[in-house]
């Protein structure tokens, strides 16, 4: 199940990478990211608040880095409650030129759900496409600043 959201952001792509390609920027940009932790070339945990104010540890691993026009990082699922609701849960951010000097921004989810989210995706894809939404407008007022 893949859920997709594009924007065009009134950036350089090399502007965007930087703020795409550092786990250190999720703050400023991925909707409830609050902190990130143990930043290495391979992966990162980000740190966040849910809905109902409390704290969520995911952790990710980078699969691909392709600079300046894909970065691809995957949620290591195993061993974590949201193994009940993934097999597999990947973000792809893809970056390519727009007129003006602008760059078009593509977030995706890939996932591979189970259980109840298996027979009804709509469970998922619902709030994931809210917040592919909420990160490239957050994305975009970064730029603006």
């Amino acid at each position: 199940m893949v859920t997709r959201r594009s924007a065009i952001v009134a950036a350089p792509r090399t502007e965007v990478w930087e703020l795409v390609a550092d786990p250190y920027h999720h703050p400023r940009w991925w909707p409830r990211v609050e902190r990130v932790e143990g930043v290495t070339s391979r992966g990162w945990t980000n740190v966040s608040v849910s809905a109902r104010g409390n704290t969520v540890r995911t952790d990710w691993a980078v699969e691909a880095n392709l600079q300046p026009t894909e970065r691809r990082w995957a949620q290591e699922i195993e061993g974590t409650p949201f193994e009940r609701l993934f097999k597999r849960n990947v973000v792809v951010a893809t970056l390519a030129h727009a007129d003006g000097g602008s760059t078009r921004v593509t977030l995706a989810y890939e996932q591979k759900p189970r259980g109840v989210a298996r027979v009804m995706p709509f469970l998922l894809k619902r709030p994931m496409g809210k917040q592919l939404d909420e990160a490239l407008e957050n994305l975009t007022a970064v730029v603006a600043r």
